[in-house]
């Protein structure tokens, strides 16, 4: 982690601090395993311990770090099984929250939806890859929440937070990012249409890609290691 200090506003310090370890988390600025060095973190993010430690236990009520007996908070380190575990799970809920979404969304929604896929793609067009990200993740969030369902957006963003780091490096490969721009462009044109059944397999093989990504990438690193 780089020495540079953050400004965070004062208002709900303990949601801003959250929401910054977040993106690090994700971004692979705090890798996979690593201990959350407080002192570290309290310096980066310029505020005290105790702002710091809520938002460490948000994050762990979301699953991007473990409370560890004498280590502290770690940040989660998924096995190859919790990955295949996890995507298939999360495969089943993006199906059903697109298919729903489909058919309820209003066209508010619809427009707001389509608003960010177009800056998601001017982002893309500048393989600003974090910004893409953010924009990704809220257009997944917005067609959980035109299911209009809010048990199954509950467990949706619940799961969906072990896989955001994962998620967001899989488009670190530009075949892939590439790939994964075109089922976007999918998912849009399945809403627009209201077709369920589109836009279930849309988000099926969407999953489906990204979970091989990932274990890709994974196997890449063992055998880098094991060289």
């Amino acid at each position: 982690m780089s020495a540079e200090v953050i400004p965070i506003p004062r208002a709900a310090l303990h949601e801003q601090v959250a929401q910054r370890l977040r993106q690090m988390l994700v971004e692979g600025r705090i890798a996979p395993g690593a201990k959350l060095n407080e002192r570290e973190l309290s310096e980066l993010l310029n505020v005290s311990r105790t702002p710091l430690r809520e938002a460490i236990k948000m994050l762990a009520a979301e699953g991007l770090v473990e409370l560890l007996p004498n280590r502290g908070a770690v940040a989660v380190s998924l096995s190859e099984q919790d990955i295949l575990d996890t995507f298939e799970v999360m495969a089943g809920l993006e199906a059903q929250s697109g298919e729903l979404a489909a058919q309820r969304i209003t066209p508010e929604e619809l427009a707001e939806i389509q608003a960010m896929h177009f800056e998601m793609m001017a982002a893309y067009t500048r393989r600003d890859l974090s910004t893409y990200y953010a924009l990704n993740s809220r257009i997944h969030s917005a067609i959980s929440a035109a299911a209009k369902n809010p048990v199954l957006a509950q467990v949706y963003q619940q799961v969906n937070a072990r896989l955001q780091a994962l998620r967001f490096r899989s488009n670190q490969d530009g075949e892939k990012w590439k790939r994964a721009v075109k089922e976007h462009d999918k998912m849009i044109e399945a809403l627009a249409a209201h077709d369920g059944a589109a836009m279930r397999d849309v988000l099926l093989t969407h999953l489906r890609n990204k979970r091989e990504v990932v274990l890709e990438q994974m196997r890449d690193v063992r055998r880098k290691e094991a060289s």
